[in-house]
């Protein structure tokens, strides 16, 4: 081993028992009410969870993301190090304003953010595509495909996987990812999403398979896990028998402020416990 390997060895270490072989559980800072801010990592860390997600920003500081800030990146590491819990994955959350289907400022966050995601130690990267930045025809699709071959490079290089969360099919988006012709796109399977699109969700991760989903979310609102509609059971099933063992993060609201905590851990139970 040379002296850069016994390095990344060591960086590693600490997380290595805390990230179960298996599913892991991680949680979204902003559903943790701590967006962009680095309290969410030891927070969830008493909380429980085996990460947590972190947003790059939506509203721009000095002309960048609020991540985009080198004392910041690094408070997050420390804590990450400190707490023993990975950060693991980030969110281009501005791209709820400059969305990737049309908008030429998308891409530069988008690089910004493979740039962030590295610096924070960790691989995978949330694209979303939602509200008036949704994708809803084969001309948007096409057009994100292409943006996201332009950048596949980049975060191939970075080792950054690109994984876009959208409101269409399975089979649509793996349409993007065959003619962005990058290894590093991958689907952010939401299971809420694609349930409210109409899809089954049980059927969905089978046919994606383990190989084209980066990551998940999870969640029912405005339920309590377990107590909406949606079928955990059969979900949690489907997500075992294909070998899936990356990260599912809990994207689930709490019904106050002040049960938080408390409704995000019993969300967390409840899945531990299927």
């Amino acid at each position: 081993m040379n002296r850069r390997t016994l390095l990344a060895a060591a960086i590693a270490a600490p997380f290595a028992r805390t990230a179960p072989s298996g599913l892991k559980i991680g949680i979204t800072d902003w559903n943790l009410r701590l967006t962009v801010n680095p309290e969410a990592v030891p927070l969830a860390a008493r909380m429980g969870f085996d990460g947590v997600q972190i947003s790059c920003g939506r509203k721009l500081v000095d002309d960048k993301m609020p991540l985009d800030n080198p004392e910041l990146l690094a408070k997050y590491v420390a804590l990450s190090k400190e707490h023993r819990i990975p950060i693991d994955g980030t969110c281009v959350d501005r791209l709820h304003e400059n969305g990737l289907k049309s908008d030429k400022l998308a891409v530069k966050w988008v690089s910004d953010a493979i740039r962030l995601t590295r610096a924070v130690g960790t691989q995978v990267l949330l694209v979303p595509f939602f509200g008036k930045w949704a994708l809803t025809s084969r001309e948007e699709m096409d057009y994100t495909a292409d943006a996201l071959r332009d950048l596949g490079p980049e975060a191939e290089k970075a080792g950054v996987l690109l994984g876009i969360e959208d409101t269409i099919s399975a089979e649509d988006n793996v349409r993007i990812m065959e003619r962005s012709r990058s290894r590093a796109v991958k689907v952010y399977y939401d299971v809420g999403n694609s349930t409210r699109a109409g899809f089954d969700v049980v059927k969905e991760i089978r046919w994606l398979g383990k190989d084209r989903i980066c990551q998940m979310h999870l969640k029912d609102n405005p339920n309590l896990l377990g107590e909406g509609k949606m079928p955990f059971p059969a979900i949690l099933q489907a997500i075992r028998d294909i070998g899936f063992d990356a990260y599912a993060n809990l994207e689930t609201d709490s019904r106050s402020p002040a049960s938080l905590e408390s409704d995000q851990k019993r969300n967390l139970e409840y899945l531990r416990a299927l």
